[in-house]
């Protein structure tokens, strides 16, 4: 049942139920209007009152029905608001918990609105690159005013109703309940007393105007046009607002369906559309039930106080969660304190935290240089050096002094996971827990999951990742997981590109104008060139026949490590980030090219964009045919929370569907004809020439 119809006396009482939000699918459409024509038919009703189950007034499109028929079946929304406005008798919508989008839609077709404390509502479709679809730019400024309900599109941020209720001259909320509790024995009354008010009044024929006119919408798209460079809808929203002022209501709407169809068929709208579903998707495990027993997480231990540790530490406190960090040396333990304070204070000089908040959650931090201490940690996580034989002392460690039922996670960005598992007896309590720098401000959590994981220690850790508003993606294991397997194409790439003629700033500014926060040569600087070295060695030994650019290699040679040493690819002033281009770095890749009698060629930045981003694509084509990754969307997740990959792109999967993949397949048959490239690795991937052979795509 997606709604319930009750008579209360004379009050007929409509109540969406389509659990979790009560998502205006094509059965709960059909059942409120079903609903309204009955209460209409029948004498004894006198008037109606439309309101949600749970914990939800109406969240609004179903997002079960994206992208299919269903979505747009009659009776559609737009159909279900005509009901409501020419119903013969007066419609209160009863709002609590969430009104968005449809949801909001709804009940401003309705005559009347009451809300409860709390509400939030919202026209959040801006956020998928639309607008909203169902009336909402007509609607809106009519009953809050231009610029409130323009800002309220623009950035579709929820508003608590009791916010709205204090605007002046807000016609949204007839009533503001006094609980949510007593919100549809209130709204039933309400109801009553309106019951014989004709004629009954429309949102529709309110009027929509702004004292400034044409300035204020000039103003309106400057600003917005500065904030939303890479998306159309925010512009949309501003020229939709302003038909709302100058269009007749009927002309409005049907200007508002055409943006809204339009901006549908964008690249940038099924990017964020794309987004929304895969972050759902991706907190889903096949074989993990939604019901999988849980570990209670009441405590946490870091081994390691250094940048990853400390940041690390950060997420668990901001949650609530006490922490011990561990460290061998208490210089060591002291200098970690200090940055997690230091972070602390610069956000509550900021003002983005308040000094209560900053004393709470350092309350919560403890330091120790004994393992026994740690001992009755619910989780623990290591944040050690990246290299085996480390790894190896703690976790014996670990399995030594941790009590039964203690979660042991490792926050290895490369190595195998199981090899780390066996150095303990109890390998189903391993997990790896990959956490991306800085750890504090990333969102991205590679839940790395051996062979022998337990599926309670997995239905933990992402339940745990949603409190401490991580980005969970699941990988099995591989060297480098989901993301840094896929990156260590990517920077192959870059190097044979230094090989051929391109310059580090050159591939970095056609990486950065095709949208990536940072190109590699600037990420390589940040993150430290060192790292990169010391994972190419110990490949080099196990993987003897990988190809490499030496140009990496040489740089570290000359103590070139990034931003930390003040030169890497770039050069770097003391206190500064600014990435100068070097002569000494350009000279050395002269040099080593006349050492290969490389004759530099002129490339393109399309072939610099091409050769990197289906790098990605290619080995991530491999990662989702070895079942390492659940999805293509996971591994699209992982590049756009985890790596600077442009969201307006949804990701290098969605990217390559976009772009077509049979046109792919021809980019890298061209690669392999180059004698500089690695002709290997760009044999297209089973599964990416099975794709686009029939004519599919990954999503």
């Amino acid at each position: 049942m997606t709604a319930e119809y009750k008579v209360h006396g004379d009050v007929a009482v409509i109540t969406m139920n389509n659990p979790p939000v009560n998502g205006l699918g094509y059965a709960t459409r059909t059942a409120i209007a079903d609903g309204v024509n009955k209460a209409n038919a029948d004498a004894a009703v006198k008037a109606i009152v439309i309101t949600g189950a749970g914990k939800a007034f109406s969240g609004g499109a179903d997002i079960k029905e994206f992208g299919s028929p269903k979505a747009t079946a009659e009776p559609n929304l737009l159909s279900v608001i005509l009901a409501c406005e020419n119903s013969s008798k007066p419609i209160v919508a009863a709002i609590h918990s969430v009104a968005m989008g449809g949801g909001l839609e709804l009940a401003l077709g309705c005559h009347y609105r009451i809300a409860a404390p709390g509400a939030n509502i919202a026209l959040p479709e801006v956020k998928l690159g639309l607008i909203p679809g169902a009336g909402g730019t007509m609607r809106l400024p009519r009953v809050l005013g231009v610029e409130p309900a323009l800002n309220m599109i623009v950035s579709g941020e929820p508003v608590k109703a009791e916010m709205l209720a204090q605007l002046p001259g807000q016609k949204l909320f007839d009533k503001m309940a006094s609980s949510a509790e007593a919100l549809q024995e209130e709204a039933i009354a309400f109801a009553r007393s309106v019951a014989a008010t004709r004629p009954l009044p429309l949102v529709r024929n309110m009027p929509s105007k702004h004292p400034l006119g044409d300035a204020y919408f000039q103003f309106a798209r400057n600003m917005v046009k500065g904030m939303a460079k890479n998306f159309p809808a925010p512009a949309k929203c501003v020229d939709a607002v302003e038909a709302s002022t100058k269009k007749k209501f009927d002309e409005g709407m049907a200007y508002e369906r055409e943006i809204f169809t339009a901006l549908m068929f964008t690249p940038e709208s099924r990017a964020l559309r794309h987004l929304f579903v895969a972050e759902r998707a991706a907190s889903k495990i096949a074989d993990v039930p939604d019901d999988t027993p849980q570990r209670e997480i009441k405590s946490v231990a870091v081994i390691g106080a250094g940048t990853m540790g400390g940041g690390i530490s950060m997420n668990f406190l901001n949650a609530g969660i006490p922490v011990t960090i561990l460290e061998m040396k208490q210089e060591a333990l002291d200098r970690g304190i200090a940055t997690i304070r230091k972070n602390y204070e610069g956000q509550v000089k900021k003002g983005k935290l308040k000094q209560d908040k900053y004393d709470q959650r350092m309350g919560l931090l403890k330091t120790t240089l004994s393992y026994e201490d740690i001992g009755q940690a619910d989780l623990v996580i290591e944040a050690v050096f990246e290299e085996m034989g480390v790894k190896q002392k703690v976790f014996e460690k670990l399995d030594e002094v941790m009590k039964k039922g203690a979660i042991l996670a490792s926050n290895t960005s490369t190595l195998d996971l199981d090899k780390i598992a066996a150095f303990t007896k109890r390998p189903e309590d391993v997990v790896g827990l990959h956490f991306f720098s800085p750890a504090n401000v990333m969102k991205l959590l590679e839940v790395v999951r051996g062979k022998k994981t337990g599926k309670d220690v997995l239905a933990t850790v992402m339940a745990l990742a949603k409190k401490i508003k991580k980005t969970a993606v699941v990988s099995g294991v591989t060297d480098g997981f989901i993301g840094n397997r896929m990156i260590e194409q990517y920077s192959r790439q870059a190097g044979f590109l230094l090989d051929e003629g391109a310059t580090p700033q050159q591939v970095d500014r056609a990486i950065e104008k095709f949208g990536f926060a940072m190109g590699p040569f600037r990420m390589g600087d940040l993150a430290g060139n060192d790292i990169g070295w010391a994972i190419r060695k110990r490949r080099a030994q196990e993987r003897p026949n990988m190809l490499y650019s030496r140009t990496a290699d040489k740089l570290c040679e000359l103590g070139r490590f990034g931003q930390k040493t003040g030169a890497g690819w770039y050069d770097y002033q003391a206190g500064k980030r600014d990435a100068i281009p070097s002569k000494l770095v350009e000279d050395m890749i002269v040099e080593h090219r006349k050492s290969l009698g490389i004759e530099p060629r002129k490339i393109s930045d399309e072939e610099i964009v091409q050769r990197l981003v289906f790098a990605l694509v290619n080995e991530g084509a491999r990662i989702v045919e070895e079942g390492i990754a659940a999805r293509a969307s996971d591994i699209d997740m992982v590049y756009i929370t985890g790596y600077g990959f442009p969201i307006h792109r949804g990701g290098p999967m969605l990217y390559a569907d976009q772009v077509g993949l049979f046109n792919v397949v021809q980019a890298m048959k061209r690669f392999q004809a180059n004698p500089r490239d690695d002709a290997q690795f760009w044999e297209p991937a089973p599964l990416l020439l099975k794709l686009a052979s029939e004519g599919k795509t990954f999503s």
